[in-house]
């Protein structure tokens, strides 16, 4: 089964993600592409005929909004695939950070959302913390890195990614503790798994401790999918913007996957954090304020360019 094990981190971001779980790599995009794909997001909200001006903070509301959850998370309109999306994940130092991690430049890349959270005048309810992983215990070693492309300011309360520190070299005692959990029916086939809160006393009680991890514009967040991680609302009146990507080689990905990624690409629905495997469509339709949503859409609104490098990071065309 594909995976990587570090022994001699060549970094200090990369001892944190094989030590601690997750690493914050600084400015791995320029400052002013960041405000680049800002731009793009609000562009992409005006472009639905739900009354949203950028320049209107009245419009800043749900009835103005395409559907979206947990304050401002976008996987639905395949967004996944809207032309800014994939100049994002081409971005050199993005590409380099998980080459590094990965020791290979053959990558995959997964067909992942966004989030961006506006202020709203006003805190945000709070979420209820949903502490998992994506990496079942069944999967030995490091499989996936996830990845978010931060792109404006993120503060202690700016809402964003809150990390169990160290939980990812601790999941295989884990389980190992807790054989009945294995095959607990949250499990499927994207290796989603949550835990409940007495569980996470078993990792407290070992040293880790939940941090909200911070950043500036331009950061890439990594953290292995065994590490315990979810998010959380802004508590403050700033801008939340990121774009999810998530970076494994190709090689690890089997030739029926890279048929099935290539066709899910073609189709432009969106997938799991996974690249390489667990490679269906998220793309499902939902409701937009309890009703049916008149504005869903089979097609992004601006189709990237298909270079040859988005066809490779697509599993469109081999290395």
């Amino acid at each position: 089964m594909p995976h990587l094990d570090f022994e001699e981190p060549t970094t200090k971001w990369h001892e944190d993600l094989v030590r601690e779980g997750f690493a914050v790599i600084k400015a791995a995009v320029p400052e002013d592409r960041c405000q680049y794909y800002i731009g793009q997001m609000f562009d992409w909200l005006e472009q639905f005929p739900f009354g949203f001006d950028r320049n209107d903070r009245s419009t800043w509301t749900e009835e103005h909004l395409p559907s979206h959850m947990k304050g401002g998370m976008y996987h639905g309109y395949r967004v996944q695939h809207e032309s800014f999306m994939w100049e994002a994940r081409q971005e050199s130092g993005v590409i380099d950070a998980f080459s590094k991690i990965w020791g290979t430049d053959e990558l995959l890349v997964s067909f992942d959302g966004m989030n961006f959270t506006l202020p709203s005048g006003s805190p945000l309810p709070p979420t209820a913390p949903w502490p998992h992983i994506d990496q079942s215990p069944k999967k030995i070693g490091m499989q996936c890195v996830q990845g978010i492309i931060n792109l404006a300011p993120n503060g202690h309360e700016d809402g964003g990614l809150l990390i169990m520190k160290g939980s990812s070299g601790l999941m295989e005692d884990f389980f190992k503790a807790h054989p009945e959990v294995v095959d607990r029916p949250t499990w499927g086939s994207s290796d989603w798994f949550g835990f409940e809160q007495a569980e996470l006393g078993w990792f407290k009680e070992r040293g880790c401790k939940i941090l909200k991890v911070c950043a500036d514009p331009g950061d890439l967040i990594v953290w292995d999918s065994r590490c315990v991680h979810y998010n959380q609302v802004p508590q403050s009146q700033n801008l939340r913007a990121v774009i999810y990507a998530c970076y494994t080689p190709a090689s690890f990905a089997k030739p029926d996957d890279l048929r099935k990624k290539g066709e899910l690409f073609d189709q432009k629905v969106g997938t799991t954090h996974w690249p390489h495997d667990n490679i269906f469509s998220t793309s499902e339709k939902k409701l937009r304020l309890g009703k049916p949503d008149f504005a869903e859409r089979d097609e992004p609104f601006h189709r990237p360019e298909e270079s040859e490098l988005v066809q490779k990071l697509a599993g469109k065309r081999p290395y």
